[in-house]
C-alpha cells in the first residue's frame, strides 16, 4: 500500500527512484477503502530532509496504508532547513493535538551535551511526551529522544561516554517472543552515533521496563514499557547506507582525531565504502511496529 504525502514533498522523487509507491495530495486518499494508520513524526534532526526520506523509506515497507504528519515546535526554530519547507509541510503540536493519531516517532537531536532541562524546547517536548502516552497507541523514540523519553517517563539518566559510540554494532535479541522482533534473527546490526549512554543496571531497576536488545560493545540498544506503549531505541535503524560516512567526513574535515566508524567500511577503508548490514532488520522493525502496535 502507498504512503500518502503532500504534493511536491521533497522526498517523493527520491522515494520513487527507489520504487516506493507514493500517492500525492490528501484528495487522493479521500476515496480509500481502508482507514490509514496515522503517524506523527517529530523531526528534531538538523538534517531534516534526509531524515524525512530515511523514515518514509522504512514506513513504506509495510503493506498498510500510511498517513504521515510532520510535527514542529513553537519553542525552537530550525536553522538547517529553509523556513518555507517548514511552513509548507510541518505543523505545530497545537495544530495536531486534536487529530486522531495512532503512533508517534520522535527522532534524535544534537543536544546530548546539555542536561535535559537545559534544552530550549524541553517543556514543549515533555507536553508532547505526555500527550503521546495518554492519547496514542505507541511511540517510537530514537537515539537522543530515547534518552529523553526514559528520563521524562522513568527518571533514568544518561551518562557521558569517554569516546563517541560510532559505527555498526551487533545486537543480541533478549526477548524474541516480543512482537517487535517478529521475524528477527537472534543477532541484528544497528548503527550508533552518540556521545552518551543509558546503563543496563538502571533499566533493570524499573520493572515496568523490558530490556529488549543489547550489545557487548555499545550496551543498551532497545527497551520498552508494557505493551510497547513506548519503544526506546538508542541507535539509528533509520540511517541510510551513507549517513555514517557523511558524519565521518564532516568531522574529519574539522579535526584530526576522528576515529573510523566501527564495523562499517569494507576492510576499514573509507575508499571501499560501507558494508550495509542493518537494512533488512530496519525495515522489519518498522513494519513490526506498525503491524503489531498501531493497528
Amino acid at each position: 500500500m502507498p504512503l500518502h504525502l503532500p504534493k511536491h514533498f521533497p522526498a517523493i522523487e527520491r522515494l520513487k527512484q527507489e520504487n516506493i509507491l507514493v500517492e500525492r495530495g490528501e484528495e487522493e486518499t479521500a476515496h480509500g477503502q481502508v482507514k490509514p494508520i496515522k503517524i506523527a513524526v517529530l523531526n528534531l534532526m538538523p538534517t531534516k530532509l534526509q531524515t524525512e526520506t530515511d523514515i518514509l523509506r522504512l514506513l513504506s515497507a509495510s503493506p498498510l496504508d500510511i498517513e504521515v504528519a510532520w510535527m514542529r515546535l513553537r519553542s525552537h526554530t530550525p536553522t538547517h532547513v529553509p523556513a518555507a519547507h517548514m511552513d509548507a509541510y510541518y505543523h505545530y503540536f497545537g495544530e495536531l493535538v486534536s487529530q486522531s493519531f495512532d503512533g508517534l516517532i520522535v527522532t534524535g537531536a544534537p543536544v546530548e551535551h546539555l542536561n535535559f532541562e537545559e534544552v530550549d524546547y524541553w517543556d514543549e517536548l515533555t507536553q508532547i511526551f505526555s500527550w503521546a502516552r495518554t492519547s496514542l497507541k505507541s511511540t517510537l523514540y530514537i537515539c537522543w529522544a530515547a534518552q529523553a523519553g526514559l528520563y521524562f517517563h522513568e527518571r533514568i539518566h544518561k551518562y557521558a561516554l569517554p569516546k563517541k559510540m560510532f559505527g555498526i554494532f551487533p545486537q543480541r535479541v533478549l526477548h524474541p517472543e516480543v512482537p517487535i522482533f517478529r521475524g528477527f534473527d537472534d543477532v541484528f546490526c544497528m548503527p550508533h552515533s552518540r556521545h552518551t549512554e543509558i546503563r543496563k543496571e538502571d533499566i533493570l531497576q524499573h520493572p515496568e521496563l523490558t530490556l529488549l536488545a543489547e550489545s557487548e560493545e555499545c550496551g543498551v540498544s532497545m527497551c520498552m514499557t508494557a505493551g510497547g506503549k513506548e519503544i526506546f531505541i538508542t541507535g539509528h535503524m533509520e540511517y541510510a547506507p551513507d549517513t555514517l560516512d557523511q558524519e565521518y567526513h564532516r568531522d574529519a574535515g574539522k579535526r584530526d582525531d576522528v576515529d573510523l566508524p566501527r564495523h562499517y567500511y569494507r576492510d576499514d577503508n573509507p575508499a571501499k565504502g560501507p558494508l550495509v548490514t542493518w537494512r533488512a532488520h530496519a525495515h522489519l522493525l518498522f513494519t513490526n511496529w506498525m503491524n503489531e502496535y498501531l493497528r
